[in-house]
């Protein structure tokens, strides 16, 4: 739908497009499953990049605070990785800004590299320029595996994984096996647009625990 806004594109509302707009319509009346910052502290950010766009999630204990993406603009798609794993923080911390400035706060990356920024002697005139802002925060830049990034992960890639947005730290792992299936080559666009649509929040009655209890033989021998 953003692709349809740019100066001469070809106007054309195709199926995908359509279901794009109906999980926006959705998005925008249901609440979201989002945790208020009890405090400003113990805060976490999480930021990925991909070829496609900049991911990131604020996170405290475990919760979700807030999530953040967006697609790449026409210049940032000649980024080398490095830049683009920069671009993603920068990003985050001008979102979350309100949140993060003049806290101390950990923050994540599956980039490697990243971890020595502060230490590097050769940097081209966009780091420079990324690095004098990065030094108003006060945090520590931790490397993240890629495998285990997978909030931000997904948010930076939601082009061709349907916003599919999971939370590894709140220990959702039949979310998190669903996202991974939907990530796969194997299957179609369409198909993951479809299990995403299907994704359902249910609440637990007080029927359903006792039934439960009745067959679960660790919890009779407690009992």
């Amino acid at each position: 739908m953003t692709k349809l806004t740019q100066k001469n594109a070809k106007f054309d509302w195709n199926e995908e497009c359509e279901q794009a707009f109906c999980t926006l319509k959705e998005k925008l009346t249901t609440a979201p499953v989002l945790a208020l910052p009890e405090t400003e502290k113990d805060l976490v950010v999480y930021t990925d990049a991909s070829k496609i766009g900049l991911g990131g999630v604020l996170m405290q204990k475990g919760r979700v605070i807030a999530y953040a993406s967006r697609q790449l603009k026409v210049h940032e798609r000649n980024y080398p990785t490095h830049d683009l794993e920069l671009a993603a923080i920068v990003f985050a911390l001008k979102i979350w800004r309100h949140h993060l400035y003049g806290v101390r706060f950990e923050l994540f990356t599956d980039h490697k590299s990243l971890k020595y920024l502060f230490t590097q002697k050769e940097l081209n005139l966009r780091q420079r320029r990324w690095l004098e802002f990065l030094k108003d925060y006060d945090f520590a830049l931790e490397y993240h595996p890629g495998k285990a990034n997978v909030v931000a992960d997904a948010l930076s890639r939601r082009g061709s994984d349907a916003e599919v947005v999971v939370c590894r730290m709140t220990h959702e792992y039949a979310l998190l096996e669903a996202a991974e299936m939907m990530s796969s080559a194997d299957v179609p666009t369409t198909t993951r647009t479809q299990m995403c649509g299907q994704m359902r929040l249910q609440t637990v009655s007080l029927q359903t625990v006792l039934e439960g209890q009745q067959g679960d033989e660790s919890y009779q021998r407690l009992r």
